[in-house]
């Protein structure tokens, strides 16, 4: 079986020493060359690379973000004529995941421990025997996600834990629970709604706040706390969403405390839950913070979701 690593040299749990480590002991199982992440969207040069050089498995080493450039290199390759038959996802490598960042929400939510060795002792044992499983994906536009994509002050939270790691910050969940609270109460538009939600055949809802999109549950963990706004959410069905009409201090502290709960089942006036949705499109008057797998892509004034089911094979 011939294979490649996508590294990220900056992944925040692993260092040089757990890398050679964890070369060894996957060439005991694959033939593998491995490969370094130079700049942001460099995985998705080297996965799609690697699809198209009729690769059987590409291994991530690195968080939530190198994940979902290595999907969308995958996704958007053009694999080798030999790979024409049997579902999209045969035509393409499968997908193992090394957890390797602070959060690990895509491995984690595939059974994967969140400390790398451990991660890796069990990838190596579905190689041994032939694990795997199929898994549907998000598409926001023309970008694929794995887990979740955010419109509004997830996605600005997002932006702002960002900024503070630039100037040199540890991401921990101190950091996102300030970053939360400085974001709603100091920069969010509460009082004044804009964003609008259509899908084909339904009528528009208007007026919402904000709004989340899951592919599967949980939506993200605040250290080993899950938090799971769409418990529901399934690698298996189409997309989740779960979006607020107002961001009022009461109503908002109630979802939250929903979402935390270990029996989680957001609900309420404020609150818009939808279940298995293949597509629908988000439009705003005024732009804003969009995020895919806890990435920031800026702002934006309209995005168009769609579920790709039984999209890729991971290694489980």
């Amino acid at each position: 079986m011939r294979a490649v690593l996508v590294v990220n040299p900056k992944a925040t749990t692993t260092s040089e020493r757990s890398r050679d480590v964890l070369v060894r002991a996957l060439r005991s199982q694959v033939d593998l060359s491995v490969r370094y992440t130079r700049r942001r969207g460099h995985a998705t040069d080297l996965a799609r690379e690697a699809a198209e050089e009729g690769v059987d498995l590409v291994v991530t080493l690195g968080g939530d973000g190198t994940v979902n450039e290595v999907v969308n290199g995958l996704m958007t390759a053009e694999p080798p004529t030999i790979r024409t038959g049997g579902t999209p996802a045969e035509r393409l490598p499968a997908l193992a995941t090394v957890p390797g960042g602070s959060t690990n929400v895509f491995a984690r939510a595939l059974g994967l421990p969140r400390e790398w060795p451990e991660g890796t002792s069990m990838i190596l044992e579905g190689l041994r025997l032939g694990r795997s499983r199929t898994i549907g994906l998000g598409r926001a536009d023309d970008r694929y996600f794995t887990f979740c994509a955010g419109f509004g002050i997830d996605a600005a939270v997002i932006h702002r834990v960002e900024q503070a790691r630039r100037r040199g910050r540890v991401s921990t969940p101190a950091l996102y629970l300030r970053s939360t609270v400085n974001q709603y109460f100091l920069r969010s538009d509460r009082r004044h709604p804009t964003i609008t939600l259509e899908r084909p055949g339904e009528a528009a809802v208007g007026e919402l706040a904000t709004v989340i999109i899951q592919n599967t549950a949980p939506w993200t963990y605040l250290g080993e706390r899950e938090i799971n706004p769409n418990p529901e959410a399934s690698f298996d069905l189409g997309l989740d969403v779960l979006a607020m009409r107002q961001l009022r201090v009461a109503s908002t502290a109630r979802t939250v405390t929903q979402a935390f709960s270990r029996d989680p089942d957001p609900r309420g006036r404020q609150v818009l839950r939808l279940h298995d949705v293949n597509e629908f499109t988000l439009l705003t008057s005024r732009p804003q913070a969009f995020q895919l797998d806890g990435d920031y892509l800026g702002e934006r004034e309209k995005v168009r979701f769609a579920s790709i089911p039984a999209a890729l094979r991971v290694i489980c």
